[in-house]
């Protein structure tokens, strides 16, 4: 291909395995951003899942001790989980929703120092999950990645009625006799599912846009919630692609951008659009009618 004709052709660049892979896995987050990304914004647990990026650093220093780069993902799931457990406990126990998981984040990130420090130092495949490696997934890690996507979106869409009602009146919940620490356990593990299949791509860092933009950009354009899911899902699907399609052709102008980081900014400034056109039609909406005119008033 020409440069010429990679700078215009939107489909061909992902025709090879090295960029069909990730396209597919920021695909399927797209889903998971539809669907638990959907559940994060109704219950306000944005800060929880910026705490679940931090929690699996334990996960990854044991998994890269005991398996290399192979046991990356195992330790990050594993610690994931853990501390979702741990944080709906720590909230039903009457703490603050924010200061449980300051101390989730705090503790399993400051173990994952610890554990580092302990080992002499780090691995060059933890810089990888904490910056992302996405041209380079291999179809295990793919496999991997949309393994954990299909748990949480199963987890989410099984018990969306329940989370729903919890969401909207948690203590109504309770009388009801709805399971609510159940369901906030299970929606916190699909949460954490999600950041580790998404750490796998555009590493933990930037973990927190893949799953949260795209519902919040939603929720500027749409007023219900099954809109809001479609237009998250769809919102994913065209900014991954177009994240994607920028690194091909930064490349093709000598440009070597960051894979992960570009896919998170293309995320954000779809955002600040989706933004400024909520904006737009908000005060289009409040816009007063026009006075009558003297003549219709005087007919």
């Amino acid at each position: 291909m020409t440069p010429i004709a990679a700078l215009i052709d939107p489909v061909t660049p992902f025709s090879v395995p090295f960029m069909g892979r990730p396209l597919l896995l920021l695909l399927a987050l797209a889903i998971a951003a539809g669907t638990v990304g959907v559940l994060v914004n109704l219950r306000r647990l944005e800060f929880s899942t910026d705490g679940l990026t931090h929690a699996v650093f334990p996960g990854l220093v044991i998994g890269a001790a005991i398996g290399g780069a192979a046991g990356l993902m195992p330790g990050a799931i594993g610690a994931a989980v853990v501390a979702a457990v741990v944080l709906a406990l720590i909230s039903r126990r009457g703490q603050p929703r924010d200061t449980a998981v300051a101390i989730v984040l705090t503790s399993f990130f400051s173990l994952g120092v610890a554990l580092v420090s302990a080992s002499g130092g780090g691995s060059g495949s933890l810089s990888d999950f904490f910056f992302g490696r996405l041209l380079s997934i291999t179809w295990g890690d793919l496999g991997v990645s949309l393994a954990l996507i299909g748990i949480a979106v199963l987890l989410v869409v099984l018990t969306a009625r329940p989370q729903l009602y919890a969401a909207f009146d948690p203590a109504g919940a309770r009388r009801a006799g709805l399971p609510v620490l159940a369901l906030e356990v299970v929606g916190t593990v699909a949460i954490a599912l999600v950041v580790v299949a998404a750490s796998a791509s555009v590493g933990t860092l930037l973990a927190l846009a893949v799953v949260i933009v795209p519902t919040a950009a939603a929720r500027a354009l749409t007023r219900s919630l099954a809109a809001a899911a479609v237009v998250a899902i769809g919102f994913g699907a065209v900014t991954g692609w177009l994240g994607l399609w920028a690194v091909v052709q930064l490349a093709v102008l000598g440009v070597d951008a960051a894979p992960g980081a570009t896919v998170a900014l293309t995320m954000i400034l779809g955002y600040l659009v989706a933004l400024a056109i909520g904006a737009a039609r908000g005060a289009s909406s409040k816009r007063p009618a026009p006075a009558p005119s003297r003549a219709g008033v005087a007919s």
